[in-house]
């Protein structure tokens, strides 16, 4: 799975010019789901998400969880992260999962936010959205349980 991590001070999604969700402070996910990409893999990265410490304690520094700041998360399905680009210019998509499996994984770590008690806002899953959004920091990370 591949996780774009944006620390915002809001954020919200819109389908068809209509408001879906939104959040206050806290954390935007883009999410990918690869091919082979397991529920274990996306619990792992939920928990490295939601304890990395990247908001400022009172010291301005970074010391800070998602838990620690009692914050929401926003969660979109982004199959676009798994793009190849290496070669001509039009990116290749086949190390994405495929829709089926990626809408369940996509769900699976939604879920396993919502048990830690985090408010969680989501995306539709294959919708054409829009996403808004204000970076604070701005303070945008990249993850991969790949790598």
């Amino acid at each position: 799975m591949r996780a774009v991590i944006q620390r915002v001070s809001r954020a919200q999604v819109r389908v068809e010019g209509k408001m879906i969700s939104e959040i206050g402070p806290g954390l935007l996910i883009l999410l990918g789901v690869g091919k082979g990409d397991t529920a274990a893999a996306g619990d792992s990265l939920m928990d490295k998400i939601i304890h990395l410490r990247i908001f400022e304690d009172r010291a301005g520094k970074m010391n800070l969880s998602l838990l620690d700041c009692r914050g929401e998360l926003m969660i979109i399905p982004q199959f676009t992260l798994y793009a190849d680009c290496r070669q001509g210019r039009r990116p290749s998509f086949t190390e994405a999962s495929p829709p089926e499996s990626a809408n369940s994984l996509y769900e699976s770590f939604v879920e396993q936010a919502k048990r830690k008690g985090i408010r969680v806002a989501t995306g539709i899953f294959q919708a054409r959205m829009e996403v808004e959004l204000v970076n604070s920091g701005p303070v945008t990370i990249l993850l991969d349980t790949a790598k």
